[in-house]
């Protein structure tokens, strides 16, 4: 069986030989493999070895801004050829036994009320995990990898990069190139590569929860090998990882590749899909079997209705279940994480309109 070791007492930078955190079609194979070979890939957080257990949430501020996601790759897979559908199956993940999850000023869904830093820490002890800074609650295992994608051609990459550019020009956000922090550190890669933190149709960071052991993840091909890249181990997260972070950590995935020859051209898929053949979790925590919700509906503060707008919906059901969080005695910021590595948005309607509405799943059996 092919393996990629890295040491995670090293930062990315310490080791560029063994992966990357920029995708660019010039970024060369570390691995080669043939498709339905076994694959151990070894990754890093995506803090890239930053936080570390006992640090405060001081320490934060001095830490490399422009590091996420330390990728592990690429991996070229014989015989893969642009047009192609390849297919991607986790075989097994397994976590680190540490983990963290950080509110970060300027980042996350509710970035314009959480301003300031926080940070919890995590230990994995079989199939939970627990935090001293969230006494009383235990998030079950669900790990899955955030981040894992192929590269992109350079008719994509130039794509891509413009229509981001064009999204900020007209007052959205999305970041750009930058080459601080970026590996490879070599040109025209630096200063080119398109940064990982959104997905895109070559899917890299989709951070799917439901991406777990057993499942198959299946990518348009757009370059010679495909040239797979995966990072950002989670141990757990909820759908939405509202604060920015799930419970993040180092993680092992064995992966095995099929190639599906043509399928991405003859059916016209732009956009990646997944299955998994079984539950994704146990059905207890996938349904889950004892929950509270709460429902948000597109209403401002303001009493101005915006019909349609599911963004709004979603916003006032997570301010919704940090309310009844808080009811309960948490903290907003404590609150907040619950949320973001527990709780699940789901859209309940799109068709009663004006009101379309996102309801927030809270697991009750987190609590003990």
């Amino acid at each position: 069986m092919k393996s990629v070791t890295i040491d995670r007492s090293k930062r990315l930078k310490e080791e560029p030989h063994k992966g990357h955190n920029r995708w660019h079609p010039d970024i060369p194979p570390i691995l080669e493999v043939d498709p339905g070979e076994e694959v151990v890939l070894e990754t890093r957080d995506a803090s890239d070895g930053q936080i570390l257990p006992g640090m405060s949430v001081g320490d934060l501020e001095n830490m490399d801004t422009k590091v996420g996601h330390p990728l592990t790759g690429p991996v070229y897979v014989k015989g893969v050829q642009p047009g192609d559908l390849l297919e991607i199956e986790y075989l097994d993940i397994v976590p680190q036994p540490n983990g963290w999850t950080r509110i970060r000023p300027g980042s996350g869904f509710l970035r314009d009320i959480f301003d300031q830093p926080y940070l919890v820490h995590w230990e994995v002890d079989g199939d939970w995990a627990t935090s001293p800074q969230l006494p009383g609650v235990r998030i079950p295992e669900g790990t899955f990898m955030g981040t894992a994608g192929l590269a992109p051609s350079r008719a994509q990459m130039d794509q891509w990069r413009q229509r981001e550019a064009d999204l900020v020009a007209r007052g959205g956000f999305a970041l750009p190139p930058d080459p601080e922090d970026a590996v490879p550190q070599t040109e025209p890669i630096s200063t080119e590569g398109l940064r990982t933190a959104p997905p895109r149709e070559n899917c890299g960071n989709a951070d799917a929860k439901q991406l777990t052991k057993g499942s198959k993840l299946f990518i348009p091909v757009s370059v010679e090998g495909g040239l797979y890249s995966v990072g950002d181990g989670h141990f757990a997260q909820g759908d939405s990882e509202c604060c920015i972070t799930a419970i993040e950590m180092g993680a092992t995935a064995t992966v095995r590749f099929r190639i599906h020859q043509g399928e991405a051209r003859r059916k016209n898929i732009t956009f990646p899909r997944f299955s998994h053949p079984g539950y994704f979790a146990a059905p207890e925590w996938a349904a889950p079997r004892n929950f509270i919700a709460t429902m948000g509906m597109p209403i401002r503060d303001d009493g101005v209705n915006e019909g349609e707008d599911l963004t709004l919906a979603a916003r006032n059901a997570i301010l919704n279940m940090i309310q009844l969080l808080q009811e309960r005695g948490w903290t907003a910021e404590q609150a907040y994480i619950i949320c973001s590595v527990a709780v699940d948005l789901k859209v309940s309607n799109i068709v009663d309109l004006p009101n379309v509405t996102v309801s927030a799943f809270l697991p009750e059996d987190i609590f003990v």
